[in-house]
């Protein structure tokens, strides 16, 4: 089936743009973004994906404000031509890698949303991200990390926020491929119990911008690393085309995570990013914890890729003091930190996710709470 987007010279297979490459169900396209300040007062984050061979769309929104976390959600049937809009939550790329808006118009949970999201740097293309089991692709896609300001206005029931980008910074990335979401097709393999270790740090400070992102198996065998020390676009005009216009690309990573007690979250964290034969050593302080959840990653409900008919829209609010940390729906998260490097001051988020064992951490167990 052809769409408008076929009279543009971008085609990668013989198919039409409107036809994926792969049947596999778990193929997937998704923006994510977030933002905050530095002092917890606010935190929003959006997502968006699309999954073309399930015939799905799906979209959230979430604030988190004076210690309750609102969010909408809506799914519906995707389009051929690939809208970036459903229900009453739309993306907007007004300039590719460099100016991107995401609304959310009037809806019966509240919560509205008219944000832009403006580069401070390059887009920085991640390593492919390729995990296999039993002979299948579990895991391939790409990447790409985006460090920003935001203007704007968000808002829940009465209450308005503005959004002052001189105050409020963020991150967005771009992701597709293979990735599990949905109903799972059943097999005739056996079952393994969970395991998944995932840290994501893009940090903010003046004059560059720091990435570490990083999967490991239960005994620390690490099979994917990344990191990055990213330049401040200096020209607000300038092009951001990737981290040939001057970032610097890591040697290896590291971590240390101190867990809150009964929790798999960070109590406080370092991450050190080691090349040319120095490492940067970053002291992370916990400011503020976001449940992914807000936004449909491991929902019971709006889980990502889940099938939701024509178009639903719903809502929840949750005071952060009422989540179960070691809920499955609440485990996976995104800490706002303040961080310091040198005589550097700065602030970001370190995303963490961790099911099953984790040996250099102390987890054990699928979803037990750190023992201490």
């Amino acid at each position: 089936m052809l769409t408008p987007f076929d009279d543009h010279p971008i085609h990668q297979t013989p198919s039409p743009i409107a036809q994926p490459a792969t049947s596999d169900p778990n193929q997937y396209d998704r923006y994510f973004f977030n933002g905050h300040d530095s002092d917890g007062e606010l935190f929003f984050a959006a997502a968006m994906g699309h999954y073309p061979n399930r015939g799905v769309v799906d979209a959230a929104f979430c604030v988190v404000h004076d210690g309750v976390q609102h969010s909408v959600f809506a799914s519906g049937l995707i389009s051929r031509e690939r809208a970036t809009r459903v229900g009453p939550i739309r993306v907007e790329v007004v300039e590719g890698l460099r100016t991107l808006r995401v609304g959310v118009d009037s809806n019966d949970t509240g919560v509205s949303a008219d944000v832009t999201f403006s580069a401070r740097t390059p887009a920085v293309q991640e390593p492919r991200q390729t995990i296999t089991r039993d002979n299948r692709m579990m895991m391939d896609y790409t990447r790409l990390t985006q460090w920003g300001s935001w203007s704007g206005t968000v808002g829940y029931a009465d209450v308005s926020v503005t959004v002052d980008p001189a105050h409020v910074v963020g991150t967005r990335d771009r992701s597709w491929g293979i990735r599990q979401v949905g109903e799972q097709v059943a097999t005739n393999f056996g079952s393994q119990p969970p395991q998944v270790f995932w840290l994501w740090a893009p940090l903010h400070f003046d004059d560059v911008c720091t990435h570490l992102a990083v999967f490991e198996h239960a005994d620390g065998g690490r099979w994917f690393e990344s990191g990055l020390i990213v330049p401040v676009l200096a020209d607000p005009d300038a092009a951001t085309w990737g981290v040939e216009d001057g970032g610097d690309e890591m040697d290896s990573v590291g971590y240390e995570i101190d867990w809150m007690p009964g929790t798999r979250e960070m109590r406080s964290a370092a991450v050190s990013l080691i090349g040319g034969g120095v490492t940067h050593r970053i002291e992370l302080e916990r400011v503020l914890t976001f449940r992914m959840r807000g936004i449909g990653y491991f929902h019971p409900y709006w889980k990502h890729g889940s099938n939701h008919g024509r178009l639903e829209v719903g809502g929840e609010t949750i005071a952060l003091d009422d989540f179960a940390p070691t809920d499955p729906a609440s485990i996976h998260v995104q800490t706002v930190v303040k961080a310091y490097w040198d005589d550097r001051e700065g602030v970001g988020v370190l995303e963490q996710l961790a099911f099953g064992d984790h040996q250099p951490t102390g987890l054990s167990g699928v979803l037990d709470g750190w023992a201490g």
